[in-house]
């Protein structure tokens, strides 16, 4: 690797879906079945998916369900990802010597998932645990909402504007910079003229963890 540009942090927040694990093919897969089991266009529905909390985005498909309705089938969606991440997952690539090379380091998992399907998907691809994981059961707001990002920056112990947030969705980018971080964009799921973000690289295998302090990463950057 030739890196091009350096990030100095004082911690390192990662989306998860897209960013450190591989799952596109099968969240689609889950919510094509979502969308046949309620008579929804499947198109529609994964127009603006990535990025988003299952909650938000099971509301915004059935407005006209109540609560208990709404409640159903969330559960119904996070037990099919679960029970699918033992199958439809692996790491992408360098996530695992990227994540490895954390250890020690202040680092955490910023997810819109929620914390079953979260960590069903990094046991199955052997990530380690990071320090944190904030997932999307624990904010009133998901992404592009800031709410995620900051909650990890405070259990973290470190100011959010010196975090770098990476992530590959439009919706978590804009998260990260509404917490007033840097950002990092993996173009792992959507093209870099849509990736509005400091730095763009293509996968965590782009990234280099440089040894002593300040946490710095090198990264191969994809002009942007």
């Amino acid at each position: 690797m030739d890196p091009r540009c350096t990030v100095t942090a004082d911690a390192v927040l990662f989306d998860l879906d897209g960013v450190l694990v591989d799952s596109t093919a099968a969240v689609e897969g889950h919510w094509r079945a979502f969308a046949a089991r309620n008579r929804l266009d499947p198109v529609a529905l994964l127009e603006d998916l990535h990025g988003r909390r299952m909650v938000d985005i099971i509301a915004r498909a059935l407005p006209e369900f109540s609560p208990g309705e709404l409640a159903r089938e969330a559960a119904w969606m996070e037990d099919t990802e679960a029970r699918g991440a033992r199958t439809g997952t692996r790491p992408q690539p360098g996530a695992l010597a990227l994540t490895r090379a954390l250890a020690g380091r202040p680092w955490a998992v910023v997810t819109s998932g929620t914390a079953p399907v979260a960590t069903a998907r990094m046991n199955a691809v052997g990530l380690p645990a990071p320090p944190v994981l904030v997932t999307g059961e624990q904010v009133e707001h998901g992404k592009p909402h800031p709410a995620p990002y900051l909650l990890a920056a405070e259990r973290l112990g470190v100011a959010a504007q010196d975090c770098l947030v990476v992530e590959d969705a439009p919706a978590g980018l804009a998260a990260g910079r509404a917490a007033g971080s840097i950002t990092l964009a993996f173009t792992t799921s959507h093209a870099p003229a849509e990736l509005h973000a400091d730095h763009v690289a293509a996968t965590p295998a782009d990234v280099v963890v440089v040894p002593g302090e300040p946490l710095t990463l090198a990264l191969d950057c994809r002009p942007h």
